[in-house]
This record gives C-alpha cells, structure tokens and sequence, in this order.
C-alpha cells in the first residue's frame, strides 16, 4: 500500500510495536491484510522503514476514527492514488510554465 522507493528497513518488528504503540500480532495482522510490506531478511525477519512507520501511525489514527481495517485499506489506497495523481498534475504544471 505504500510507496517505498529506496528506502531501507532498519526497524525490528518489537522496536516498531514500541514506536506506534500497538502490539506485535497487530502489525503482524496488518501486513497479512495487505496495508502495509515490510522488507525481509535473506532469513525473512521483518525490517520496518521509516515509511512504514508513518503508515502504521495512519493506520492507528484511521482506526482510532472508527474504521475497520477494509476501510482502512480503502483509505490508504485513495490517499495513495491522491499523492501519485498529485505528483503528475504538479509535474505537468511545470512542464507547461
């Protein structure tokens, strides 16, 4: 759901459960639903990004507002779309002036 670029992972799952203050088993559940794709190990340990860190705080902000986690991926997939449709018009814009 996140648009990672270069971005490495650095976090351990246990380091990121303290970050955002949610549990393991929820971020765990997280990436099963598809909201969010940490980086692997060659021996598939999770590594978290800072990108991924940011998604998980909206997913905790979208669940505090009421949400279940499909509307959550909905949300996410449309701020999503918005950044990239976003990016293009601002590039456009430039090209034009």
């Amino acid at each position: 759901m996140t648009e990672r670029g270069q971005e490495l992972g650095l976090y351990a799952i246990s380091v990121v459960a303290q970050l955002v203050g949610t549990g393991q088993q929820n971020i765990r559940l997280y990436e099963r639903k598809g909201l969010l794709r940490p980086d692997r190990t060659a021996g598939g340990t999770r590594q978290y990004s800072d990108s991924d860190l940011a998604v998980l705080r909206r997913i905790g902000e979208l669940l505090e507002e009421g949400l279940n986690l499909a509307g959550v991926a909905k949300v996410l997939e449309l701020e999503a779309l918005n950044a990239r449709l976003q990016s293009e018009l601002d590039r456009l814009r430039s090209r034009r002036g």
